[in-house]
């Protein structure tokens, strides 16, 4: 059964960090990301990643205070979030895509985890 869970949220303080994980199970993807929704907001892109790397794109917001990578091995990809700040607090959730297409829209990748909570306090 193909699933992508989600772990590593919680509350931290501004200026913190945190380590996202989501594991995929059933099948290996080409691109796996990261989205997030704060409340009373869409979906927002965060980051995503090719299977090797060699393709690999941040939202503006993030950049250079996220890094997204993946560990083929275990098939999971991780989202390391550091110098967070307050607007960071969102669900935060993996994505799969089946295709490749290295997508910054959500309508482009096929498998959702559940979301995991990402709290920042000022």
């Amino acid at each position: 059964q193909l699933q992508l869970v989600e772990s590593g949220g919680g509350l931290v303080q501004t200026g913190g960090s945190l380590r996202l994980s989501c594991a995929a199970s059933g099948r290996t993807f080409s691109t796996m990301g990261w989205f997030r929704q704060a409340p009373g907001q869409g979906r927002d892109f965060v980051a995503t990643r090719s299977k090797y790397g060699y393709t690999t794109y941040y939202a503006d917001s993030v950049k250079c205070r996220f890094t997204i990578s993946r560990d083929n091995a275990k098939n999971t990809v991780y989202l390391q979030m550091n110098s967070l700040k307050h607007e960071d607090t969102a669900v935060y959730s993996c994505a799969a895509d089946t295709l490749g297409r290295n997508g910054k829209h959500s309508y482009e990748y096929d498998y959702w985890g559940q979301g995991t909570q990402v709290t920042v306090s000022s």
